[in-house]
């Protein structure tokens, strides 16, 4: 049954840092094509990652890749400070000023191409909103529009049918994209402090987890385990099966 279309794809090159819109990209075995393939680590937490969790101005910081994407090495990962210097993600200016910043000791690490581990990805392949919930949230919170990079998603559907949080009953079951990729729903993205950070200025304000805890039990959108890989675009259609 065909619901809908991508509305927007989005991956993130650095963890933590905010991501890019593409209008196309390939489905990898981990989700995708570069998704938090390049993190920072805390040191000063026996290397853990470096996420929104402990430095909320990470939300400031603008990463993509600059070139093709290849299967033997990623492209060039730049990065866009809130001042609007670009640096490569490992220049050491860089690093000194998360450091300074941050007031942690930090370190680097990265993954292939082929392969990212769930870990930095989060605990599922792919993250998932509709635009039908996002437009309910907006009515819901009564505040600022609802900004979508507060979530993280990697892709955005545009529905046909326009009912707000269908997509929490789609778990079980399969979507096409396209013409190659399929996903299975496999559970619910249960929701952090890291929503509450304005990606613009890296303030917190509490109001909107507070609606999403009260109004949908603390869930916004879903996550999904790639059954097949393959190459996604902006309007490709989507069909979901049981």
């Amino acid at each position: 049954m065909l619901i809908g279309h991508i509305k927007e794809i989005v991956r993130h090159p650095v963890k933590s840092f905010r991501g890019e819109s593409v209008q196309q990209t390939k489905i990898m075995d981990y989700g995708l094509y570069g998704d938090r393939s390049h993190a920072y680590l805390d040191e000063t937490k026996k290397g853990d990652f470096l996420t929104i969790t402990q430095f909320q101005e990470m939300v400031r910081y603008k990463a993509r890749f600059a070139g093709e994407e290849s299967m033997n090495k990623y492209p060039k990962v730049e990065v866009t400070t809130p001042e609007g210097k670009d640096f490569d993600w490992k220049d050491q200016e860089l690093i000194k000023e998360l450091k300074n910043k941050s007031k942690r000791k930090i370190s680097t690490t990265e993954y292939t191409p082929s392969h990212v581990p769930i870990g930095p990805i989060a605990v599922e392949h792919v993250l998932l909103a509709t635009d039908a919930s996002l437009e309910k949230l907006n009515e819901l919170w009564g505040e600022d529009e609802v900004d979508s990079r507060r979530f993280r998603p990697n892709l955005i559907l545009s529905l046909i049918e326009k009912k707000p949080f269908i997509e929490e009953e789609w778990i079980g079951r399969r979507i096409k994209i396209g013409n190659e990729v399929e996903m299975e729903f496999v559970g619910h993205c249960k929701r952090c402090m890291i929503i509450t950070v304005n990606p613009d200025n890296a303030e917190r304000d509490s109001g909107l987890h507070k609606t999403i805890i009260k109004e949908n039990n603390n869930i916004f959108g879903v996550y999904a385990s790639v059954i097949k890989k393959g190459d996604i675009h902006v309007g490709d259609e989507v069909s979901c099966r049981a």
